[in-house]
């Protein structure tokens, strides 16, 4: 042990000589001659896989063979695996590691962490969850909103999330989502339900029945590649057929929206250009067309509908704001000509028209208003329950349009407490504090504890929370207004993240726990989220790297800490888990008459397939006979006017749909002489949010000098200086970040996009420090949709664009963190 290099070396080399070569060399040259090799099938949210594997590591990957329309994002699979990236041990902030609770929070960020170990670092963990109930209670706990998980019903991170600290004690939740906060908060009110997630009309139908198509904002053949469980590609085959009706004039299809998308270029359909976030106003003025040239379905609006009588006078000037929606009152807002306005609503009503919206158009100051008005649109039309006619708000969304065979789909691991248990410590005190809050609003409940705000008919009070934890969830991906967040993590004591890849919520937090990709462990998953065209085996591809553990085995070590652990995991190691898994699924659809082997030759083949599903028509039963099949709004009826919202009194969102100006729009609207450009951000091409931005190969795929690229019009580009591919500063009084430009005529003057998910960089962790990659919500609006909602107003947002100039920091948000000697 104490024999310096050089005479170990030496000493080694003698012996070589003397003896024989030793049989573990001899094994090692044998088995690289022979390499062992084996195919494994895995799930994705970009779909399912066959992953060869080589001596323990991926040597190549291909779709699933009944995946006909795989996306190339499957691609970008062995770089989030092998990432420089990873969260490789467990690691702690430096100067929260020195003084706990009592840290610099404003070097929160400065990206700097000490290595411990899992024994050290669970117990810090779990110490931290102590301190919070001993001293606080449950208000002082918010447990982050996990969004996009990672695929596969046993390994679901925010159900062991929950489950765990539930048995440890009560926190703060979230009431909402990112996606779609405020259509599924309006939609129950005016149809029944949240209709966002909702399965659709089947494209059959529509295929064969539909005169007109109507893509509101939306841009399936972009969307189509993800899905929330592990995708299958069946809408692309139908997507395939309506080109080929477009080409043959037998489907008249329109793409409504500010830019040519990938949709409307992949079907060589029309474009109705609006001006951004003046949805609403071409709306109107297409109702004012329809009543005043008597055009709507006056039967349609008596039976099925509520509330039309109190609609109108508002669309006549009479009310509000004495102003008439007539097509010239729109024409000055959205930059539609008048004549074209009424030329589209009489095109509408002439022909059986399918009305199908995507989420980013609710995602915008007033955001309630576009769904709502839509659903009064297709009501006027009174197509909605008739084949091939009506409203769908999710038909870009996991193949929702793909028939549903059926069957039964496995259930997931519990993320509750069983019954009968009792969390550790279960005091329900919140001090007056509200026990969830909209998770939007997340910032503002720690920059404005103890305010209360409107929510949804109710009252909310802010949690001045303490400790935050996040499992699975980039934060600091979604949520707005990044240099608003900086502030606001400083009155966090402790925040705890448990991923597999340094994000920026990592970046930002004080202990840090890698977990494995959902490729480094055993699970199910089901095929198909809409569709439930099988059920798919994700077997373990390689083992976990480094130190990271799977979530399972995360917070079964937690719950060691407090006596909890076999309340936690029922007994049962992964393998017995998914055995019930699959077992629970496979008597539900022997009921059904569905076929399902053994658990054990299931594994070995790696998938089970159902029959397609019968063709559907949504809202069809509610139409055949409304009182039967009652919405399930407050009358059971379409509600054009709502009671129920009008007694709430807010004044951004009352009793029918109404236009409201924006804070800040472009083309001629609010803060547009000091910002021109309208900034887009729109979920991207290439990757699913921040998943897959990590994954090197991908992004240089895309990236334009290392950076995220910034589209825009090649005039405007060209009044700037800027040429295609040069390094650009996008700003406005919120933030700043690089980007590389890329120059297309998809985009209209004013208009420029950035694709959600870039990975948040700052060069430092100060407050207004450029983003060095390109992440879009360094810029975006952090206010409420409206008091109703509180949803994201991510695509209200303005900025200015200008060629940068000088020497650009390096990006640095995928290198991991710095490690400092303990």
């Amino acid at each position: 042990m104490h024999q310096s290099r050089r005479r170990f070396l030496k000493n080694i080399s003698l012996m070589a000589t003397a003896v024989a070569i030793p049989d573990f060399l001899v094994a090692r040259k044998a088995f690289a001659e022979s390499p062992r090799e084996e195919w494994k099938i895995s799930g994705s949210h970009w779909g399912a896989i066959r992953a060869k594997i080589v001596n323990g590591r991926i040597a190549e990957i291909k779709p699933f063979e009944y995946d006909k329309y795989p996306t190339e994002m499957i691609k970008g699979i062995k770089g989030l695996i092998y990432s420089e990236a990873r969260i490789r041990y467990p690691m702690v902030r430096l100067d929260w590691l020195k003084n706990r609770h009592n840290s610099d929070k404003t070097r929160r960020g400065d990206n700097r962490f000490v290595r411990v170990s899992w024994d050290e670092a669970l117990d810090l963990f779990y110490q931290e969850l102590e301190r919070i109930q001993q001293n606080y209670g449950p208000w002082a706990l918010h447990l982050g909103n996990v969004g996009w998980r990672s695929t596969g019903q046993l390994h679901s991170c925010g159900n062991h999330m929950l489950r765990a600290i539930g048995m440890h004690g009560h926190s703060v939740g979230t009431l909402g989502d990112y996606s779609t906060g405020a259509g599924q908060t309006i939609l129950p009110y005016v149809l029944g339900s949240t209709e966002v997630y909702s399965q659709g009309t089947s494209w059959e139908i529509i295929l064969r029945e539909s005169q007109n198509i109507i893509f509101w904002a939306t841009d399936p053949v972009k969307n189509l590649q993800v899905g929330w469980n592990c995708e299958t590609h069946e809408a692309y085959a139908y997507m395939e057929q309506l080109k080929q009706k477009v080409a043959a004039k037998e489907i008249n299809v329109i793409s409504i929206d500010p830019v040519q998308s990938k949709t409307q270029n992949y079907l060589g359909c029309e474009q109705l250009y609006i001006n951004p976030q003046t949805d609403v106003a071409f709306m109107l003025a297409i109702a004012h067309t329809l009543y005043k040239e008597n055009l709507y379905d006056k039967e349609f609006i008596d039976v099925y509908t509520l509330g039309f009588e109190k609609f109108v006078p508002y669309l006549l000037g009479e009310t509000e704001d004495k102003v008439e929606k007539t097509a010239e009152w729109a024409e000055k807002i959205c930059g539609v000509q008048a004549d074209k306005i009424r030329e589209f609503a009489r095109m509408l009503a002439g022909k059986r028209t399918q009305l199908i919206f995507g989420w980013a158009i609710q995602r915008q100051q007033h955001g309630e208003q576009p769904y709502w008005m839509g659903a009064v649109l297709a009501s006027m039309l009174g197509q909605i329950g008739l084949p091939g006619g009506g409203i769908s708000y999710a038909h870009h969304y996991s193949s929702i349009g793909v028939p549903e065979s059926g069957a039964s789909m496995p259930g997931a691991f519990p993320s509750n407490i069983d019954e009968g248990q009792e969390p550790k410590y279960n005091n329900k005190d919140y001090r007056g504090y509200s026990e969830a809050i909209p998770v939007a609003r997340a910032t503002d409940s720690l920059l404005h504890s103890g305010e209360t705000i409107n929510y949804n008919g109710r009252k909310i009070r802010y949690a001045p929370y303490r400790m935050a934890v996040f499992s699975g969830c980039n934060q600091w991906h979604r949520q707005s207004d990044h240099n608003k967040m900086k502030l606001a993590f400083r009155a966090l004591e402790t925040v705890v993240s448990i991923n597999y890849s340094w994000t920026a919520t990592c970046r930002f937090s004080d202990i840090v726990l890698p977990a494995c990709t959902p490729f480094e462990r055993n699970d199910i998953d089901a095929y198909g989220s809409y569709s439930n065209r099988g059920v798919i085996a994700m077997q373990q591809l390689v083992e976990p790297l480094y130190e990271s553990r799977s979530d399972f085995e995360i917070f079964k070590g937690l719950c060691r800490r407090f006596g909890k652990e076999q309340e936690y995991c029922r007994g049962m190691n992964e393998m017995q888990w998914l055995e019930k898994l699959y077992n629970d699924c496979r008597r539900e659809n022997r009921a059904k008459k569905f076929d399902m082997p053994e658990f054990a030759e299931f594994w070995r083949k790696g998938y089970v397939l159902f029959p397609a599903g019968r063709p559907w028509v949504r809202h069809a039963d509610f139409r055949e006979d409304p009182e039967l099949h009652a919405l399930g709004t407050p009358s059971g009826f379409i509600e054009i006017f709502s009671q129920k919202i009008a007694s709430y009194a807010y004044q951004d969102c009352k009793g029918h749909p109404m236009w409201f100006e924006k804070a800040e729009r472009s083309h001629g609207g609010p803060k547009s002489d000091k910002f021109p450009f309208w900034l887009q951000s729109v979920h991207p091409d290439k990757r699913l949010h921040s998943q897959l931005c990590e994954s090197k190969e991908l992004r240089e795929s895309y990236s334009v000098q290392g950076r995220e690229p910034l589209y825009m019009n090649p005039q405007d580009a060209q009044a700037l200086g800027i040429r295609d591919g040069d390094l650009v500063r996008v700003f406005n009084d919120r933030g700043q970040l690089l980007a590389g430009a890329v120059l297309s005529d998809n985009f209209a003057r004013g208009v420029v996009r950035l694709q959600e998910g870039a990975w948040y960089s700052p060069a430092d962790e100060t407050v207004g420090a450029i983003d060095t990659y390109g992440d879009p919500n360094t810029l975006t609006l952090d206010i409420g949709s409206s008091e109703l909602a509180q949803a994201v107003c991510v695509s209200t947002c303005l900025v200015k664009v200008e060629k940068f100039s000088g020497t650009a920091p390096q990006p640095n948000g995928f290198n991991g963190p710095v490690e400092v000697a303990r």
